[in-house]
């Protein structure tokens, strides 16, 4: 007993002996180090109070990721916001906050008020439009989006050769997810000066243009109906407005119409146009139509043509005038003799 007692009195007294030597230290510590002052130019600070800004500016990017989740859970109860409304009010929070939480931090670290604040601000401005106009363009770009609104979260654009679903838009760079789940980084300063489709802006509805060239021997009217009923009855192409075909133009070698059609799902267009495509095929089969292919007229002078055993077109050397004469059809003076195959796309004259 009297052994244990003399044990604990022993591991008192070192923890009390470890205590004042650790505190001797911490007050060296804070005195000579944390608390000494240090000074960069004309601004002077305390590796404390540096800390202190660095711990502050950590604790406001947190708290803004926090806050603005919340704030979009208690917005997204809301029926009469849209998504897109929603995503720009919590990123608003979330930079508000940073904003301030960053000012706080200087304030706090460099003991320094807002106009001097304010000149350090003019100051990297000048340098990002000189040495950073391509950053300072794509943060202005995010901005825009986020107040301006031409493209919003769940819309789907076209950019270029791209389409897709906008799947976030952050200060300085749009993300968009293609059909493939591709993931498009696009620079802000490009949506905002590029020109874009954007499929779901404005009035749901869509009209889709499908562009179709057919033989010039097919009866127009039962072209017409044909494609009208290649409308009917396909998912997402809506009866009112109803389907309307036109005829573009009379061509060399086609007839050129184009089948109209309205959707309220733009953002499926591209299948819209599918369904189309397989139906107008299957109908054209069954009423004997036929679509149109390019012809292509070959004149070979000082010479003419002829098929060998294979099928294919061989060039021979012109004959004597005397033969020629005897082999046309055509009377003579006119210089001139055309030969046509089976399919009568190819044609080969001599002079």
């Amino acid at each position: 007993m009297i052994i244990a007692e003399t044990n604990f009195v022993a591991v008192i007294i070192g923890i009390k002996e470890i205590w004042q030597n650790w505190k001797g230290f911490l007050s060296s510590l804070w005195r000579d180090y944390l608390n000494h002052h240090f000074k960069v130019g004309a601004a002077e600070f305390e590796l404390s109070s540096l800390i202190g800004g660095l711990i502050i500016l950590i604790l406001a990017v947190l708290l803004s990721r926090t806050l603005s989740r919340l704030f979009e859970r208690q917005i997204t109860k809301k029926a009469y916001l849209e998504p897109g409304l929603r995503y720009t009010l919590a990123r608003l929070t979330q930079y508000i906050i940073i904003a301030l939480g960053a000012l706080w931090a200087l304030k706090f670290a460099f003991s320094i008020d807002l106009t001097s604040i304010a000149v350090l601000f003019t100051a990297l401005s000048v340098g990002i439009g000189f040495g950073l106009r391509d950053i300072a363009s794509d943060l202005a770009g995010g901005f825009i989006l986020l107040f301006e609104r031409p493209v919003r979260v769940g819309d789907r654009i076209t950019i270029g050769n791209d389409e897709g679903d906008v799947q976030s838009i952050n200060l300085r760079t749009t993300i968009i997810m293609t059909n493939n789940r591709i993931s498009i980084i696009v620079p802000n300063s490009k949506m905002v000066k590029d020109r874009l489709i954007n499929w779901s802006y404005g009035d749901p509805r869509a009209r889709l243009s499908i562009p179709l060239k057919v033989d010039t021997t097919c009866n127009i009217e039962l072209v017409t109906s044909t494609l009208l009923k290649a409308a009917e009855g396909v998912d997402n192409v809506l009866e009112d407005p109803p389907p309307k075909v036109q005829f573009m133009d009379l061509a060399d070698w086609s007839n050129d119409f184009r089948l109209l059609v309205w959707t309220n799902r733009p953002r499926r267009h591209v299948q819209i146009r599918s369904d189309i495509n397989y139906r107008i095929e299957q109908l054209f089969s069954e009423s004997g139509l036929k679509t149109a292919f390019p012809l292509t007229q070959v004149r070979i002078r000082d010479g003419a043509v002829q098929f060998d055993t294979g099928g294919k077109l061989m060039a021979r050397q012109k004959a004597n005038k005397a033969e020629k004469l005897e082999s046309s059809d055509e009377p003579a003076g006119t210089g001139e003799v055309d030969s046509y195959n089976d399919d009568g796309d190819v044609s080969a004259a001599d002079d």
